[in-house]
């Protein structure tokens, strides 16, 4: 290869043979290149991603004006890569680095050049806490540089890898090569101070800022700085820039390449699809083709004049299920949006069914609602596989150059394109479809755990902050969080208010202790320490104002579907594992179950039976198949669903199972006759994914929040006399019948099966209350008063001395878990951005035995991942039971897509232990999806079911049920 210079000392000028990037490039490309491109790519993203309110807010913390602030933050995203000049980051371009060994002034300590865990970022922090003093940047006093600006600037710019570095003294910057070899000698330092003099001269940022920047405003620079960097990485951006042989880099060759590289990064920026959103349409009907309920009308009404003219804000909606609380949120995002000058929006979501159910209803929000850059994106760890977002094809456009020197983009980023995809489309674009980038894009609906993640000291997580940071936050099921996802979401609260990002926040059933503790959460983060207490409105909303932290009365609003919910517990022996062949026990919950479900089998109509675990649900199927074979010989007479199935399985049974309980078609005639008996036995899976209706509802008994969501499928849609069976005829008294577990002292007692799904506290409270609504529940007149109820302390004083004593035992324990799960939150979460002073490693410091695994394992579940491999006759491996799809050889995004289908997630224990080696080809072990995924050959077991051997527990699998660990 050639060198593109000609031999140059150190000193003064800079040496282009200092390089940058190189894989995928005919020659290499100057660090000094990619510096100035990524510096003229983050003023492009100041201009277009960043709104005037934070701009203003970066130049007022730097004591700057906007123009100056704007040059001194593109000349920081220039020096991100500074510590690439250095021998362990030169070496790898072996003919290059022996280019620079031929100088003596490149002096290093022997070995210096193999210190590969001296990256080059930790170099950059390392370099330029010095080099900012130098250029007169306040350096604080003591030893330690924390109060410092250049430190805070030096270690915000190392730590555009995803990592901040910990804070370093002033006797070891000082004397930095002394510390750290890998800087290199004297040649090494005075060409890292000629590239920082020459950015510097170049971009025009000179200014030097007075103060440091607080937390929040730190997060969006380093954001802004890692995206520039990304952008400026595409392979295809550097190719058109690239110098000609003989290039030097001289002064006037420098300002022309910052002229070439300013030109081409507004094109940059807006192929990629992360501009600004406008909230154009203003009126309800202009959004929904329908006209408001009392609900979204009050909103409308009231909302726009109290957010007039402010920066931000929270709304909490509380009202029953079905009673078009996402319209009120969309509605309201839309008129916050449009106050704050928000980028986008966020909607987040319990779990990836919900977010891929919530996709097409915000794109088609989006359409009609809001102008300007509206990419969408939706954000889960499965996005890219569902059919509702499928990758755009053709070739590829701009890949990233990635290699050695950017070990951090994985060869799926190295695979996607910056491309002009029409900017009047809605679904975001290949290059913001990669996990860590969907965030990025104005719009997005996903999972909660996604932004949750913002808040863990995970890598790149102030780059989910930044993404979040100008949008409208919208978390529906706000009360459906245990306490540690609740503690995580407190701290997100804060930090969105510190950033005064807009939040709509909705729930079925919030307590208003849990709506409180939101609601000063984001105070909190506002800058207003003083508690509140609410008491929120059902239905009805609040809104808190961002600026001067007042909470205005909640407005209670009336429902146009109020009903009476009559609620029959009956108290049952727990036999729910029992063997469907045996005759059922008297008193027993397998005789219960089917007396209750006798007129649904012999009269018509549809009935949810929803069970705590799914080893009860595929029991329970067993037992109603044998209890009612007419039924069960009808296609869809009797179904099972929950989450222990293959994805492409379990999907195809969401699908069925929506037809068959569905929505009425809107259009369609009145029925003039009730549905085809039908039983659907479920888990909590109906809770929140599909929009379903039954005739009747009977659960296992559940917390009292969860009943009632359950209760909202009964009778959801209105289909009129002709379309119920006569024993449901009654639309406006939907039926909930709870089944009880007791023991023989006739005291409630859940099962020991349940494990840890609910408290037993929660479950003899709701037990206890439900005995006492004789008259049924009125929703949603009774429901904020039973919910505050149940968590009452003094609950308990209405019971008698025994069941007193009993409650009060259960209760410790449950405030012990809860207090245990909310404290390992706190340690584990991030700081709060007041909390955060000047030490940016805070962002990604972990206290002593919180790992990675850890966090990620509690922001998820304790799952593992099992693909069922099926031995063929000739001993052949299939991905399904027919033998009709073998196992693919290769990871193309088909070949993905196909696997993954085949996957169905399982309890972590199952698959303890080691996994038969060499089921799989190899080349899947390399691919990142398919990595944790444990292979299990499955052999026949008769009558439709397989089995596999998995270290000391055996594993059946069938297309009828599902998994089981017998």
């Amino acid at each position: 290869m050639e060198a593109n210079v000609a031999g140059a000392a150190p000193g003064d000028s800079v040496d282009c043979r200092m390089w940058g990037k190189a894989q995928g490039l005919p020659r290499v490309y100057p660090v000094v290149c990619h510096m100035l491109d990524s510096a003229a790519v983050f003023a492009a993203l100041w201009d277009g991603v960043l709104g005037p309110g934070m701009r203003s807010r970066i130049a007022a913390a730097l004591g700057l004006g906007e123009a100056d602030a704007r040059a001194v933050a593109a000349f920081w995203a220039g020096l991100h890569d500074l510590g690439k000049i250095s021998p362990p980051f030169q070496v790898k371009v072996p003919e290059e680095f022996a280019k620079l060994q031929q100088e003596a002034a490149y002096a290093f300590a022997r070995g210096a050049e193999r210190e590969v865990e001296f990256r080059h970022e930790v170099a950059t922090h390392w370099a330029l806490a010095g080099l900012l003093a130098e250029a007169g940047y306040p350096a604080g006093t003591g030893n330690m540089l924390l109060r410092a600006v250049s430190h805070q600037i030096a270690q915000l710019l190392g730590g555009h890898h995803g990592v901040v570095g910990s804070a370093l003294s002033r006797h070891k910057v000082a004397q930095a090569s002394g510390y750290q070899p890998g800087l290199g000698g004297k040649g090494w330092a005075d060409q890292r101070r000629a590239h920082f003099q020459e950015l510097r001269r170049v971009t025009g940022g000179t200014a030097v800022p007075d103060g440091l920047l607080p937390a929040e405003l730190a997060v969006v620079i380093l954001g802004l700085v890692v995206l520039a960097d990304w952008l400026a990485s595409s392979t295809q951006h550097i190719l058109t820039l690239l110098p000609a042989h003989g290039w030097r880099g001289a002064p006037e060759e420098l300002d022309a390449h910052w002229k070439l590289t300013n030109a081409a990064a507004a094109d940059l920026v807006r192929n990629a699809r992360i501009g600004r959103v406008t909230f154009d349409a203003q009126a309800f009907g202009e959004m929904f083709p329908f006209p408001p309920n009392p609900l979204q009308q009050d909103i409308a009404d009231h909302l726009p004049h109290l957010v007039a003219g402010r920066s931000g804000g929270l709304v909490l909606v509380t009202a029953p299920t079905g009673d078009g609380k996402t319209e009120a949120a969309l509605h309201a995002t839309s008129v916050l949006g449009r106050a704050s000058g928000a980028r986008g929006l966020y909607f987040a979501l319990p779990t990836m069914a919900t977010a891929d159910g919530m996709f097409p209803r915000v794109r088609q929000f989006a359409g009609k609602a809001l102008g300007g850059e509206r990419a969408l994106a939706l954000v889960h760890s499965m996005a890219w596989l569902s059919p509702l977002y499928a990758a755009p094809d053709g070739p590829v456009v701009g890949a990233f150059a990635t290699g050695p020197e950017d070990p951090d983009l994985s060869a799926q980023d190295a695979a996607l394109a910056i491309s002009a995809d029409d900017p009047t489309t809605l679904e975001a674009n290949a290059w913001l479809r990669s996990p860590r980038r969907a965030l990025l894009a104005p719009l997005g609906v996903g999972t909660i755990d996604q932004a949750l993640a913002g808040v863990l000291p995970l890598r790149h997580n102030a780059l989910r902050l930044f993404g979040l940071s100008d949008k409208v936050f919208v978390v529906d099921e706000a009360h459906a969080y245990g306490p540690w996802m609740h503690q995580l979401l407190t701290t997100l609260l804060e930090w969105l208010g510190a950033f005064r990002a807009p939040v709509v926040l909705l729930s079925a059933t919030l307590t208003g202790r849990t709506a409180t503790s939101l609601v000063d959460a984001y105070r909190r983060g506002a800058g207003f320490t003083e508690p509140t207490q609410l008491t929120p409105c059902y239905p009805g909303w609040l809104y808190v104002d961002a600026e001067t932290g007042a909470t205005c009365t909640p407005r209670h609003n009336p429902s146009n579907r109020e009903r009476v919910l009559d609620v029959e517990l009956h108290r049952v022996r727990w036999d729910a594992l029992a063997d469907p062949s045996a005759p059922p026990r008297s008193g027993g919950r397998r005789g219960e179950l089917r007396a209750l479900l006798r007129p649904v089998a012999e009269d018509g109509g549809t009935a949810l039976v929803c069970c705590t675990t799914v080893a009860e649900a595929q029991n329970t199927y067993r037992d109603l198949l044998a209890a009612f074979p007419d039924l069960a010989a009808t296609e869809g007479g009797i179904r099972l669903l929950h989450s222990r199935y293959p994805a492409y399985l379990r999907q195809r049974i969401s699908a069925a199972c929506e037809v068959a309980y569905g929505k009425p078609d809107p259009d369609a005639e009145p029925p003039t006759h009730p549905r085809p008996a039908s039983i659907l036995v479920a888990t909590q899976v109906v809770e929140q994914s599909l929009d379903l209706d039954f005739d009747l509802i009977i659960s296992d008994l559940a917390p009292l929040a969860q009943l009632l969501q359950r209760a909202g499928r009964a009778r959801r849609h209105a289909r009129g006399p002709a379309g119920r069976p006569a024993w449901a005829s009654n639309e406006a008294r939907p039926q909930l019948v709870v089944l009880e577990p007791v023991n023989d002292e006739d005291r409630t007692t859940p099962s020991p099966t349940w494990g840890a799904v609910y408290h037993h506290s929660l479950l003899i409270r709701t037990a206890h209350l439900l005995r006492s609504r004789t008259g049924g529940i009125h929703v949603p007149g009774d429901v904020q008063e039973i919910v505050d109820a149940v968590y009452a302390e003094e609950f308990v004083d209405h019971l008698d001395d025994s069941a007193q004593a009993e409650l009060r035992a259960k209760d410790a324990e449950f405030r012990a878990q809860e207090h245990a799960a909310s404290h390992m939150a706190e340690v584990a979460t991030i700081p709060r951005p007041a909390d955060i002073d000047g030490n940016l490693h805070a962002l990604s410091r972990r206290e002593a035995g919180i790992t990675e695994e850890l966090l990620t394992t509690r922001l998820g579940a304790d799952t593992g991942r099992l693909l069922c491999l099926y031995e063929q006759p000739d001993g052949t491996l299939t991905l399904d039971p027919d033998g009709t799809t073998p196992l693919p050889k290769g990871t193309s995004r088909e070949e993905l897509t196909q696997i993954v289908s085949h996957v169905a997630p399982v309890p972590g224990d199952w698959l303890r232990g080691d996994s038969e080696q060499g089921l799989v080809p190899t080349t899947w072990r390399k691919h990142t999806l398919l990595r944790d995924l444990v292979p299990l050959r499955m052999r026949p077991e008769g009558a439709g079911a397989w089995a596999g051997r998995h270290s000391t527990k055996t594993i059946v699998a069938s297309e009828e049920v599902g998994l089981e660990a017998p």
